[in-house]
């Protein structure tokens, strides 16, 4: 790893969750039973998406990596799963009035999908410096865009003052149970096809991806251990994790989907509770994991679906002899960054 310090990287033991938090969150937590239902659900939506192995990612790893290849939804990213388990469970009367949504990209251009799917109403509030071509699929999908402020809180704020103006319903970023239960159909896939696995690595932003994964590996295999990655530009996840308690944190990393300035408190408890560790990497470590995903698997990711590997990268001593499964979570870049890439 490149970060050695203690204030950078835990200990390899997860925390005493705090009793507040847990308190307060568990009883919204959703169960294996819904993840389990949740994929009954998308199965009439998506297809079950690959999980390869890559000779020339194992060599630089130094061990057998499975990767989730998330990026191949149609909307290229894992969050489709979640906007759309989400939207099924909705009343009539909620998807009457519409939804809205905050986001730096990929959570919102899920809502959009799946505001398409049931042929409802959609409004996304994203911040000004938004990824161009993610508003541009959310465009496409029918949904309305609305560009607001320079940072993901501002485009937070304003879409609670439209929820509360207009009466649509509000899908926040992380703190949505069902949104958990659908991304958790991640890790199910995974442990079914391959049930030997023994660590699964998964980034984080707001964290549903990790909950999700924490409560699937916990009902099917429980020895399995669930490493979270964020960026270290942007490390309020880690800090609420590492400290017991939802903080705030400076948001600069180029990754848009790990740009998330606060911890969640749904997906902190389940994080609290069973992540078994967290690593922090560089904008260049997940720049680099994006070069090996062009040159050794020929697969395009964006920096939040490579952070990933680079955390992999990152603990590789620690990884030696295990079976490791690598979620890569998206691949929408934008032109801008792959260009940066390549130069």
């Amino acid at each position: 790893m490149n970060n050695t310090d203690s204030a950078t990287h835990s200990q390899a033991v997860a925390p005493t969750p705090s009793e507040n938090m847990l308190e307060h969150w568990k009883s919204l937590w959703p169960s294996f039973h819904e993840v389990l239902q949740a994929r009954q659900v998308l199965s009439r939506h998506l297809f079950k998406t690959p999980l390869l192995s890559y000779p020339g990612l194992n060599r630089w790893i130094g061990t057998e990596l499975l990767i989730k290849h998330e990026n191949t939804h149609q909307t290229g990213a894992f969050k489709v799963r979640g906007g759309l388990y989400l939207l099924s469970q909705l009343s009539p009367e909620e998807l009457q009035r519409g939804v809205i949504t905050y986001s730096t990209g990929n959570h919102g251009q899920s809502i959009a999908y799946a505001a398409q799917q049931h042929g409802i109403k959609a409004t996304i509030v994203m911040p000004e410096e938004a990824n161009p071509l993610k508003v541009q699929a959310m465009q496409n999908l029918g949904a309305e865009v609305l560009l607001v402020g320079h940072r993901f809180d501002d485009a937070r704020e304003h879409a609670e003052h439209l929820s509360r103006t207009h009466g649509y319903r509000l899908i926040q970023a992380a703190n949505e149970p069902r949104i958990v239960a659908g991304v958790g159909t991640i890790a199910l896939e995974m442990l079914e096809e391959a049930p030997d696995l023994d660590v699964i690595m998964v980034a984080v932003g707001g964290g549903s991806s990790a909950a999700g994964t924490c409560l699937a590996v916990q009902a099917m295999k429980p020895s399995c251990q669930v490493i979270a990655i964020q960026a270290e530009g942007s490390p309020a996840s880690f800090l609420s994790w590492k400290n017991q308690s939802l903080l705030s944190a400076p948001n600069e990393t180029f990754a848009e989907g790990l740009a998330t300035g606060a911890g969640y408190g749904l997906t902190q408890s389940i994080m609290q509770a069973h992540l078994y560790d967290f690593v922090l990497v560089s904008d260049e470590d997940i720049r680099q994991a994006m070069r090996r995903y062009l040159t050794d698997a020929h697969t395009l990711t964006e920096g939040a679906g490579a952070a990933s590997l680079a955390g992999a990268y990152s603990i590789r001593e620690q990884l030696q002899g295990k079976k490791v499964g690598v979620i890569l979570s998206g691949g929408n870049s934008s032109l801008e960054h792959l260009k940066s890439l390549l130069n």
